[in-house]
C-alpha cells in the first residue's frame, strides 16, 4: 500500500492506495493486543499493556520529525517509502520473537453481518465528513445517515438470531466493556483531533515550517513514554473509575487550554502545554483499553478486541471530521482577513473540542469503584461464559 502512495500519479490513485494501506494497517493493533490479551494472565494484563504501549510512542517521536524533513529535503513520496523497510524489519520480528499462541476454533465468517456492518460504518463516517470537507449536499448526508443507521439496526438484528456473529450481542453484558466502548467513542472523538489541530495551528497561524512544527509533538511523545511508567501504580491505588473521570477532566481541560495559544507566547510554553497533554493522554488511552477488555472470557477476547478497534477507529475519524467542521464554521464566523481572525477559529475549535471530552469524564463514572485489577472480575466472566 505505502509503494502505490507513493506512485501514485492523482488523487483517486492515492485515496485507492490509501485504502490498500489502511487494510494492512488495521490488522496491527487489533493483533497485537490480542496477542498480549491471550498471553497474559489478567492480574498482569494491566503492567503489559502499559510496556507494549511504549514502543508504539516512538513513532509519534519520531513520525512527525522525519516526516517534515523529508518533505523540506526530498518530496512527499518518501514519507509512504519510508515505511518499506520498517516493514520488512517488523515482519522479521515477528517472525523470530512473536510467540506462537495456539488458535482457538474459529466459527464459520459471518459475511452477511460484515457487509451490513461494512455498510453502515461507511455510511455513517461519509455523513459526518460530508457537509465539512466533502461538499455533499444536506439531502445526501441525510440519505446517508439513515442508509447508515437502518444497516446497523439490520446487523443487530442479524445478530441476535445468529449463533457466532461477528459481534454478539452477549458482549455488552460485560459493565466494563460496554461503558469503555462508550467512553473510548466519545473521549476519542475529542481528543483524536489533535494530531490534526495542532500542527495547523503552529504552521498556519504561528509561520511553523513542516519540520519546526513536526518537532513540536516531541515533548507529547516523550511525556507519555515518561508516563507509562507511573500508569499501573495511579490505576492499582486509586481505581479505574478515579483515574479515568479526573483524568478525562485534565485531557479536556488540557485541550481547551490550546484555545489560549498565541504567537507572542515563549517556547517553553508551548513545549509545557505539549507535555501536558502527551502525559494524560497516554494515561487516558492505556486506562480506556484495558477496563474495557479486562473483564472479557476467552471466548470473547477476539471479538471484543475488535470491536473496540473499530470503535476506536470510527472515532478517530468521527473526530478529525467534526474538528474539521468546527474549525470551517469558526472561520466562516471569524470571516478572516489576517492572522489574529485565523487563530480566534482555531482558538474557539480546540474549546469546544475539549468541552467535549470534558462531557465524557460522566460516563466513566458508572465504572464501578472497585474495579482497580482484572483479577476477580475476570475469573467471574470465565467462569459465566464456561458454565
Amino acid at each position: 500500500g505505502s509503494v502505490f502512495c507513493a506512485l501514485s500519479h492523482s488523487l483517486t490513485q492515492l485515496v485507492a492506495s490509501r485504502v490498500l494501506q489502511g487494510l494492512g494497517g488495521a490488522l496491527l493493533l487489533p493483533v497485537g493486543r490480542l496477542v498480549v490479551l491471550r498471553t497474559f494472565p489478567r492480574e498482569k494484563f494491566l503492567q503489559a499493556m502499559s510496556f507494549v504501549a511504549i514502543p508504539g510512542l516512538i513513532g509519534p517521536l519520531i513520525g512527525p520529525t522525519l516526516g517534515g524533513w523529508l518533505v523540506e529535503v526530498a518530496s512527499w513520496h518518501w514519507i509512504f517509502l519510508i515505511n518499506v523497510p520498517v516493514g520488512l524489519l517488523g515482519c522479521a520480528a515477528t517472525m523470530r520473537y512473536m510467540p506462537g499462541v495456539p488458535a482457538p476454533t474459529v466459527a464459520r465468517f459471518d459475511l452477511a453481518g460484515y457487509l451490513m456492518l461494512a455498510f453502515g460504518m461507511v455510511a455513517l463516517s461519509l455523513a459526518l465528513d460530508g457537509l465539512a470537507s466533502l461538499g455533499l449536499r444536506q439531502a445526501s448526508v441525510l440519505v446517508l445517515m439513515i442508509f447508515g443507521l437502518a444497516s446497523l439496526a439490520a446487523y443487530w438484528l442479524h445478530a441476535a438470531r445468529r449463533p457466532d456473529p461477528l459481534f454478539s450481542p452477549r458482549l455488552f453484558s460485560v459493565d466494563t466493556l460496554r461503558i469503555g466502548l462508550l467512553g473510548n467513542l466519545f473521549a476519542r472523538l475529542g481528543s483524536s483531533c489533535m494530531p490534526f489541530l495542532i500542527p495547523l495551528l503552529l504552521q498556519v497561524t504561528m509561520g511553523y515550517s513542516p519540520l519546526q512544527a513536526g518537532m513540536m509533538m516531541l515533548p507529547v511523545a516523550v511525556a507519555g513514554m515518561s508516563m507509562k511508567r507511573f500508569t499501573t501504580t495511579l490505576i492499582t491505588r486509586f481505581g479505574y473509575r478515579q483515574v479515568l473521570v479526573g483524568n478525562t477532566l485534565l485531557v479536556g481541560v488540557t485541550m481547551a487550554s490550546f484555545g489560549l495559544a498565541a504567537p507572542s507566547q515563549p517556547l517553553w510554553v508551548h513545549v509545557v502545554q505539549l507535555a501536558v497533554f502527551g502525559a494524560v493522554n497516554s494515561l487516558q488511552f492505556t486506562a480506556m483499553n484495558t477496563v474495557t477488555l479486562k473483564d472479557l472470557g476467552h471466548d470473547m477476547a477476539s471479538s471484543g478486541n475488535s470491536l473496540l478497534s473499530m470503535v476506536q477507529m470510527v472515532a478517530m475519524g468521527m473526530g478529525v471530521a467534526a474538528a474539521g467542521a468546527v474549525l470551517a464554521a469558526f472561520t466562516d464566523f471569524f470571516q478572516p482577513t489576517g492572522t489574529t481572525q485565523t487563530l480566534q477559529a482555531f482558538q474557539a475549535t480546540f474549546a469546544c473540542m475539549g468541552l467535549i471530552t470534558v462531557a465524557s469524564a460522566g460516563i466513566f463514572w458508572q465504572l464501578s469503584p472497585q474495579d482497580r485489577s482484572g483479577t476477580q472480575a475476570g475469573a467471574s466472566v470465565d467462569a459465566g461464559d464456561h458454565g
